[in-house]
């Protein structure tokens, strides 16, 4: 087993088998995840159940209560873009899961149909982004908590993505969920809880406020935040294959989902894992 750590974010696994990893290349694997934020593998053969059995060795499932389902396994859920579809699932910067109290520890995607040429994925690292904040930030930022909400991606009132998208009632649902769903606060600062790294955790998708600040001071220190994260310095563009598989960490990355292959299909599996509190 190889592992190449990649420019900006993530590291890249070979030489190694996904339905039958020793407790060794496991281990290995971890470590990677842990420090790397987003480790890619290639080649695999995956069926539903070796995915779900994968899944299942590193924490419970959290079946998502907002994306459509695989009619059949109702632990993954369908990432997926019809040809005629304008709209896709997750394009724009974001991490998943951050407006629950115990935000999901990550995602594991596997790619089941691509277009001919597009549907890259862009990882972002929150460790590098937080480690070249330069001191003042730091400290202005060190103690500060955000408020995240899902009410307005997915939440039925307003301009929602469930309202204003294609995906709405069909790849996204269970807009009543969303809209009695409470927001949680989360450190703007977190220590990673499997590396012990900090980490920055806020993103534009899901966090709405920074506590104790004003609507304007707050939009203006998400907005130095946000630009500072999203420096290219900080990310990797992953190519999808057939048989490629992309392992994140929602604690420690952003990721986004280009939509650049219109009028072709793109269908992919996810299962996302539970997470715990953050510190």
């Amino acid at each position: 087993m190889q592992i190449e750590t990649l420019p900006g974010v993530g590291a890249e696994i070979t030489g190694v088998d996904l339905k039958n990893l020793t407790d060794a290349e496991f281990d290995a694997i971890r470590q990677a995840y842990a420090d790397q934020g987003v480790i890619f593998f290639r080649d695999q053969d995956l069926t539903e159940d070796d995915h779900i059995a994968f899944a299942e060795r590193w924490a419970p499932i959290n079946v998502n209560r907002f994306f459509a389902a695989h009619p059949d396994y109702p632990q993954i859920a369908m990432v997926a873009k019809e040809k005629e579809q304008k709209d896709n699932i997750g394009g724009g910067w974001h991490t998943d899961h951050s407006y629950d109290v115990e935000p999901a520890m990550g995602s594991i995607l596997v790619a089941r149909e691509l277009p001919e040429r597009g549907g890259d994925t862009m990882f972002a690292s929150m460790y590098r982004a937080y480690e070249t904040l330069d001191d003042a930030m730091k400290k202005e930022i060190e103690d500060l908590h955000a408020v995240h909400s899902a009410k307005h991606i997915f939440g039925s009132s307003g301009q929602t993505y469930y309202n204003t998208t294609d995906a709405g009632g069909n790849r996204i649902g269970n807009a009543a969920a969303a809209d009695v769903l409470a927001d949680v606060t989360h450190p703007v600062v977190i220590t990673h809880p499997l590396s012990g790294k900090k980490a920055l955790y806020v993103n534009p998708a899901f966090t709405v406020k920074i506590v104790g600040k004003t609507d304007e001071q707050s939009a203006a220190l998400l907005s130095r935040l946000y630009a500072h994260a999203m420096d290219k310095a900080h990310a990797y563009r992953f190519q999808w294959q057939l048989g490629s598989v992309a392992f994140w960490d929602n604690r420690s990355t952003w990721h986004w989902a280009m939509n650049d292959y219109h009028g072709h299909r793109r269908i992919m599996h996810r299962i996302t894992l539970e997470g715990c509190a953050l510190n």
